[in-house]
C-alpha cells in the first residue's frame, strides 16, 4: 500500500507536498519521493526512509515550483531498492513523472510488450514504471507538441485498455500540469480537493480525505472508477470517464486497517464504519456467548480501537487500554520482513499489568493476517497475569493473497489459510476467537453509504474483480516475495555527481 498526492497552486508547493506525505505515512515507511515543476524543469528528491529523514530544509528549499506530486511507499514484491522509490520519469514525450498507489497485475507481459511493440525499455523491476511508460506511449501516439485535456484524457483510456489490477496515480506533465486517475474497479481510493485563497483556487489531489483537511482543502469527492482528473498550470481542473464499464468495487481492507480513521472514502467515514464493526462483532458474542465472562475490553492500538470501544458498550463490559504503544515504531504489517515485524511487536507495546492481572480480557485487533503479532500480543497478557484471554477480529479470517497493491502475496504466511478458525484459535493460542462475518463487515461499511454495494473482498472471499488472477499468478508473486528483489538492474537515474537526463534535477 502506498499514498499519492498531487497539487496545483498558486504558489510554491513543496512543503504542502511534504505535510501532505506526513499525513500519508502511515500508508508507507520504506521511501518518500517529491517532484516539483518550475520554469519547464522538474526538481525531484527521493530516497528510502520516513518523509521527515527523506527531506531536509535544503531539500525542500530545492523543490521549486507551484505544481507537483509526493509519494510514500511501502514494497508489494519484496524489493526495498532505493532506485525503486517514486516518483519515476521519463523524458519523452514533454516530460512526465509518475506516481501510483496499488499494482499492476499483467506487469509483466506488459514490459514485454513495451519493450518489443513501443521499444521502451525498463531500468527496474516496478509496475510503476511500466505504467509510467504505457501512459507516456499513450501521450506519444497523439503526436501532439501542446496537450488538451481531451488529449490526456485520450491517453488514460488507452492506459485503461492495456492495464489491469487496482491503481490510482498522481503524474505531472512538464508545460501542462496534475494528471489524476483511478483504475475502472475503483479499487484503490483517490479524492479531490480544493482551497480558496486569496491568490486564487488550489487543487489536490490525495490517497486520503485527511491529507486534504490538514492542509485547509475542502473534500470535493472521490476520483471515480475509471475516472481521470487534470488540473493545468493556471489552474483550471477538468474531469471524464475514460474507462469502458468503471464499476465501483473500493478495497474492502481500507476501511479495516490501512486508512486513518479521519478520512472519508465513497463517503463513507472510516471512524464510523470501524465503529459499526464493533456494534457487529458484539452481536455476534452475545448471541454465541451470551453468559460470556468478560470481564474487561482492550483494544490492540491502534486500529482496533474505535471497534473496541463500542463493543465494550455495547456488552456491557469495561473498556480499558492495557497496552502503552511506543509511536516511533512503524505498523507492523507493512513491515519489509518477517524478522522485523517479530522484533518490532514486544518494542512497540507493552501491557499495563493492573488491567490484566487476574482478570479474564477481550483482546480486540483489526485482524489477523500472518498471526505473528496475535500470539505474541497473546502472550504478553498472559506474562502480565491475565486468567483468561479471548480474542476478536473486527475483520474475517484472511484466507487468500491480495494481488491489487497489500503485502500479502503469499498463500503460506496466512495462518487462516487452510485452516478452521478453532486450529487459528490454538495456533495464536486464545482461550477463544471470534471472527467478524463478511457480510457484517460490508454491511458496517456500506451502512454510511447506502450505494455502495460492492467491494473488493478478495483476501476474505478469493474472489478477484479483475477475473484475471489464476493459481499461475498467485504463484509467481509467492516466488517474487520469496526471491526480495526482482532480479532486475534497477539504476538510480542520476550519477554521483547528480547529473541527470536535460530538464530532471535531483537533491540527493
Amino acid at each position: 500500500m502506498c499514498g499519492v498526492v498531487g497539487i496545483v497552486s498558486k504558489t510554491f508547493v513543496n512543503q504542502a507536498l511534504f505535510d501532505a506525505l506526513t499525513v500519508l505515512q502511515h500508508r508507507g515507511q520504506d521511501a518518500a519521493g517529491i517532484v516539483t515543476a518550475r520554469d519547464g524543469h522538474f526538481f525531484m528528491r527521493k530516497s528510502t526512509g520516513l518523509v521527515h529523514d527523506v527531506f531536509r530544509a535544503h531539500h525542500l528549499k530545492r523543490l521549486t515550483g507551484t505544481m507537483g506530486i509526493g509519494h510514500v511507499r511501502y514494497p508489494t514484491a519484496g524489493s526495498h531498492s532505493s532506485a525503486e522509490a517514486q516518483p519515476f520519469y521519463v523524458n519523452s514525450p514533454y516530460g512526465i513523472v509518475l506516481a501510483h498507489n496499488g499494482n499492476l497485475t499483467n506487469a509483466g507481459e506488459l514490459g514485454r510488450r513495451l519493450l518489443k511493440d513501443d521499444l521502451r525499455h525498463m531500468n527496474t523491476g516496478s509496475d510503476t514504471e511500466v505504467l509510467l511508460n504505457v501512459f507516456a506511449h499513450e501521450l506519444q501516439k497523439l503526436g501532439r507538441l501542446t496537450l488538451t485535456a481531451d488529449d490526456i484524457f485520450t491517453a488514460v483510456r488507452g492506459v485503461h485498455h492495456r492495464c489491469r489490477g487496482g491503481y490510482a496515480v498522481a503524474s505531472l506533465i512538464n508545460g501542462y500540469g496534475v494528471v489524476g486517475f483511478r483504475d475502472p474497479n475503483g479499487i484503490r481510493p483517490l479524492v479531490l480537493g480544493r482551497r480558496d485563497t486569496a491568490q486564487g483556487t488550489d487543487y489536490m489531489i490525495a490517497s486520503e480525505s485527511a491529507a486534504l483537511e490538514v492542509l485547509g482543502f475542502t473534500l470535493m469527492r472521490d476520483v471515480g472508477p475509471g475516472e481521470a482528473v487534470t488540473i493545468d498550470r493556471e489552474g483550471h481542473l477538468h474531469a471524464c470517464q475514460c474507462a469502458d464499464s468503471p464499476r465501483r468495487v473500493p478495497c474492502i481492507f481500507e476501511y479495516v486497517y490501512f486508512a486513518r480513521p479521519d478520512s472519508v472514502f465513497e463517503g463513507v467515514s472510516v471512524y464510523q464504519s470501524r465503529l459499526r464493526m464493533g456494534s457487529k462483532l458484539a452481536d455476534k458474542i452475545l448471541r454465541e456467548r451470551p453468559d460470556h465472562d468478560i470481564e474487561a475490553v482492550i483494544p490492540v492500538p491502534d486500529t482496533s480501537l474505535p471497534s473496541a470501544l463500542r463493543l465494550a458498550t455495547r456488552i456491557g463490559v469495561r473498556f480499558c487500554e492495557g497496552f502503552v504503544k511506543n509511536r516511533y515504531i512503524g505498523r507492523t504489517f507493512i513491515m519489509p520482513d518477517q524478522w522485523q515485524r517479530a522484533l518490532s511487536v514486544k518494542r512497540k507495546l507493552n501491557p499495563i499489568r493492573s488491567e490484566f492481572n487476574g482478570k479474564a480480557v477481550l483482546l480486540v485487533d483489526d485482524s489477523i493476517v500472518r498471526g505473528t503479532t496475535s500470539r505474541q500480543i497473546i502472550q504478553m497478557a498472559r506474562d502480565a497475569g491475565a486468567r483468561k484471554v479471548y480474542f476478536a477480529s473486527a475483520a474475517p479470517p484472511v484466507r487468500h493473497p491480495n494481488v491489487y497493491g497489500i503485502d500479502m502475496p503469499s498463500t503460506g504466511e496466512l495462518i487462516a489459510y487452510r485452516r478452521s478458525e478453532s486450529e487459528v484459535e490454538r495456533k495464536i493460542g486464545a482461550d477463544w476467537l471470534v471472527y467478524q462475518d463478511l457480510e457484517d463487515l460490508k454491511d458496517s461499511i456500506s451502512a454510511g453509504n447506502p450505494a455502495l454495494t460492492s467491494f473488493d473482498c478478495s483476501v476474505f472471499d478469493g474472489r478477484y474483480v479483475t477475473a484475471d488472477i489464476d493459481q499461475a499468478y498467485i504463484d509467481r508473486l509467492a516466488a517474487t516475495r520469496r526471491g526480495g528483489a526482482t532480479g532486475k538492474i534497477a539504476c538510480p537515474p542520476v550519477d554521483e555527481n547528480g547529473r541527470t537526463l536535460k530538464g530532471l534535477h535531483t537533491y540527493l
